[in-house]
C-alpha cells in the first residue's frame, strides 16, 4: 500500500512539472477600470492594483475565430454574452480569471485599460499586425514596435519587427475608451511552450524518482 502512495505521489509530480512546463509560454493581463489613461493607452501608464488578472492560453488561443482567426490574441465585445463587460470581453478570448470579484467583472468596459505580458519568439524583418477599437501600444523587448495609443473606429496597424532575432519579452498595452465596441486582435508570434522542466522543477522531480526507488526496496525486502 505504501508502495502504491509513493508511485501516486511520484505521478502527481510528474504531472506538476509538464503542466508548469505547458503554462510557461501563457499570456498574463491586467484590466483597470476606470482608468484616465484608458484615452492615451501607453506602456508604463499610471495605475494602483489591477481590478482583475487573467491568463490567456497560448501559443495559440482557440477562441480566436472570424475576424480575428488566425491571431494569438482576440477579444470582442460584439460577441460578449454578457455585453459590454469586462468579463464578457475577457470571455470572448478564453481568458481564465485569476482574481476580480463579481463586481467588476460585471462592470461596464468603457474606460478601461489592458495591460498583456509574455514572450514572443521573433527574427529580424518579421510582419504582423493590430486590429483595435481604440488605441494600442506594443513593446518588444526594448523595442517600441507599435505606437498607436490614441482613441479610433476599428482599424489594422500593420507592423515590422526590426530589432534582433530572438526570445524575449513584450508589453502590449490596450485602451478601451469613448464607448462600444471593444476589439482587439493581434498575431503575435509567442514563444512555444518549453519541454524542458527548470532546474527547480528538475530538483523536485529528482526527489519523487527516489522516493519511488526506496518504496521499491523496502517491498523487496
Amino acid at each position: 500500500m505504501n508502495a502504491l502512495r509513493l508511485t501516486a505521489g511520484t505521478c502527481l509530480v510528474i504531472a506538476a512539472l509538464l503542466t508548469s512546463a505547458a503554462s510557461r509560454a501563457d499570456v498574463i493581463g491586467a484590466a483597470y477600470l476606470n482608468n484616465a489613461n484608458s484615452g492615451n493607452a501607453v506602456i508604463g501608464f499610471p495605475h494602483g492594483a489591477p481590478d482583475a488578472t487573467f491568463r490567456v492560453p497560448s501559443p495559440t488561443n482557440p477562441s480566436c475565430t472570424g475576424m480575428f482567426a488566425g491571431n494569438a490574441l482576440c477579444f470582442n465585445s460584439f460577441a460578449a454574452g454578457n455585453g459590454y463587460t469586462l468579463g464578457g470581453f475577457l470571455a470572448t478570448g478564453g481568458a481564465t480569471i485569476l482574481t476580480g470579484t463579481a463586481a467588476a467583472l460585471a462592470s461596464d468596459l468603457n474606460n478601461t485599460v489592458f495591460e498583456f505580458t509574455g514572450n514572443v519568439t521573433v527574427t529580424t524583418g518579421e510582419m504582423f499586425q493590430a486590429g483595435h477599437d481604440d488605441g494600442l501600444q506594443l513593446m518588444i523587448g526594448s523595442l517600441l514596435v507599435i505606437n498607436a495609443p490614441g482613441p479610433t473606429g476599428f482599424t489594422t496597424t500593420p507592423a515590422t519587427y526590426t530589432g534582433p532575432s530572438g526570445t524575449f519579452s513584450f508589453d502590449l498595452v490596450y485602451g478601451e475608451c469613448c464607448g462600444a465596441p471593444a476589439l482587439l486582435g493581434i498575431s503575435l508570434p509567442l514563444q512555444t511552450p518549453s519541454a524542458v522542466p527548470e532546474p527547480a522543477s528538475l530538483a523536485l522531480f529528482g526527489i519523487g524518482l527516489a522516493a519511488l526507488a526506496a518504496s521499491r526496496r523496502r517491498k523487496l525486502n
